[in-house]
């Protein structure tokens, strides 16, 4: 029987997100004082609760960058939510971060689109995860050149699998991450696009410790 998770919400991936994710570095930079003009257009909202100083695309998933806003910034790392997870923490058999974890999930579920189950299993995430996978290899065109299940990005709860895509110059990383405002209680499912810059070459398939670091090199930030 697969361990259970408190909760899990997701908003599936489409290609055309992301095809339009893997695009934004490439696109015209905006200038600041058209920043507002220009999300506006879009169709896209500011959001600081969910992520602190995000965004939500047309397609109504969360994205973060190190821009701030990701168009024109092909040395930013950029990640796209599509997926939260509340884990149980074996340090908290009494749940007493239920009281304020609850409520930032029913905050996700309560976004458009966005489907909730509570409780879960991990067998859920990783259907997620591989829906998704299947959506970034029609957008990509390719199959992801690892697959590794691995708890190195995330604080709690349980390891689940790592797929990794590269372009010419980016990296694409599908998988779990600590959702770093609730302090690490709970666990993105998400999709980073990071220069191959920030690593070395891809390890050996073989290789789990150098890769659960080149991971963490391309998502960790």
């Amino acid at each position: 029987m697969s361990a259970r998770v408190h909760a899990l919400v997701h908003k599936p991936l489409t290609v055309s997100a992301v095809a339009d994710f893997i695009g934004y570095p490439s696109e015209p930079r905006v200038p600041e004082e058209t920043v507002e003009e220009a999300v506006e257009r879009r169709g896209w909202s500011w959001e600081h609760s969910l992520v602190c100083d995000s965004l939500v695309t047309d397609h109504g998933h969360v994205l973060c960058s190190e821009s701030y806003v990701p168009f024109g910034f092909p040395d930013a790392r950029h990640l796209l939510v599509l997926g939260e997870v509340y884990p149980i923490d074996e340090n908290d058999d009494e749940m007493r971060n239920s009281p304020w974890l609850f409520p930032i999930m029913d905050d996700w579920q309560k976004q458009p689109g966005w489907i909730g189950q509570r409780p879960a299993t991990v067998d859920d995430c990783e259907s997620v995860l591989a829906r998704a996978a299947q959506t970034v290899t029609v957008s990509l065109g390719s199959t992801p050149e690892r697959t590794i299940v691995s708890d190195a990005a995330t604080a709690v709860g349980p390891a689940m699998t790592h797929r990794i895509w590269r372009t010419p110059t980016h990296a694409l990383v599908l998988g779990p991450h600590a959702d770093n405002g609730p302090y690490g209680y709970l666990t993105y499912l998400q999709l980073s696009l990071t220069p191959l810059a920030c690593a070395p070459d891809l390890p050996s398939a073989h290789d789990t410790d150098a890769l659960n670091r080149w991971i963490t090199a391309h998502v960790d930030w």
